[in-house]
């Protein structure tokens, strides 16, 4: 890997590159990307990241970092046929949707009974990916770092310009904003800062309680949402087993958490939603979700399989 392209990382930090790297490689066998390419996709998304956490270190963004999503965005960006395929393949959340269906639902609830105008949206967005809108302008891709889930932020920013074109433009009625967040942005009635604060350390104590295996379990699905299929085959268990083992640590989640938020005084009737909501934020942050920790533990866990 090219030492010149990663300014400011430590020798320690080149070596959890490397393993980020390495480990990616292994999770997308199909995707011979560079090293090298690898290696100035993490400078540019970091130095990207830096503009909005002036106070952030390398190895802050490296800890939260989505390395398995970063290297196939890496691979479509270094024009793989492979890539595109496993992106367009990709699931849009735990219900197994594909990205292009989500898009084509967001589409149809912002463009209502006009089909012509819903497929023109995806393939356009679809289009500037790879191209930016204007000349010279980042493409989509190009302006992921990496520190979200790659499907979501997708999604996320398809939603986002549409609904400024539809500001944009006097004769359209977008969608108002709390509606359009309401998929994925919940907020609580009523709700004040504390509910997050509380809710932080509640998750923060349910998750210093999992195990090794559980970690690597809720790493390998949430974190680089890799199929049931997948998980079971990289931890050489059954299929069945992961589902039961994750509806598991979910009923835990849920228990734990909405034990701890009620004895505080929790009254809402939406506790789920805002769990649900809330993890993603926490998931990110938590160092034992981080990716040179997933990695080890993955190690570890394909040696005592041999």
């Amino acid at each position: 890997m090219q030492q010149q392209t990663l300014q400011g990382a430590t020798g320690q930090e080149m070596a959890t590159i490397q393993a980020i790297y390495h480990f990616c490689r292994l999770q997308w066998p199909q995707l011979p990307l560079p090293a090298s390419y690898f290696a100035q996709r993490l400078q540019a998304c970091w130095q990207r990241w830096q503009q909005q956490h002036p106070q952030a270190s390398y190895k802050d963004y490296l800890s939260g970092l989505h390395a398995r999503d970063l290297f196939l965005a890496s691979a479509c960006l270094y024009r793989l046929e492979a890539a595109w395929e496993f992106l367009f393949a990709s699931r849009a959340n735990l219900t197994e949707s594909l990205l292009v269906d989500a898009l084509r639902s967001w589409a149809a609830r912002l463009f209502p009974r006009d089909r012509e105008r819903q497929e023109e949206a995806v393939q356009d967005f679809w289009g500037h990916l790879l191209a930016g809108e204007r000349e010279g302008s980042v493409p989509i891709l190009g302006r992921y770092d990496g520190k979200r889930p790659l499907v979501p932020w997708l999604i996320r920013v398809f939603r986002n310009k549409i609904v400024t074109q539809l500001k944009q433009t006097t004769d359209e009625i977008a969608l108002p904003d709390e509606d359009i967040g309401a998929v994925d942005t919940y907020q609580p009635e009523q709700a004040a800062a504390h509910w997050h604060e509380h809710f932080r350390a509640a998750a923060r104590d349910w998750l210093a309680e999992l195990s090794d295996s559980e970690i690597l379990l809720l790493g390998l699905r949430v974190r680089y949402q890799l199929s049931q299929r997948e998980v079971a085959k990289h931890l050489g268990i059954h299929e069945g087993n992961v589902t039961r083992r994750l509806d598991a640590i979910n009923r835990k989640c849920h228990e734990r958490i909405g034990q701890a938020l009620r004895e505080l005084g929790w009254t809402g009737d939406d506790l789920f939603d805002f769990i649900r909501t809330e993890m993603g934020t926490v998931l990110l942050e938590e160092p034992r979700l981080a990716a040179d920790r997933l990695a080890a533990l993955l190690a570890a866990t394909s040696k005592a399989r041999t």
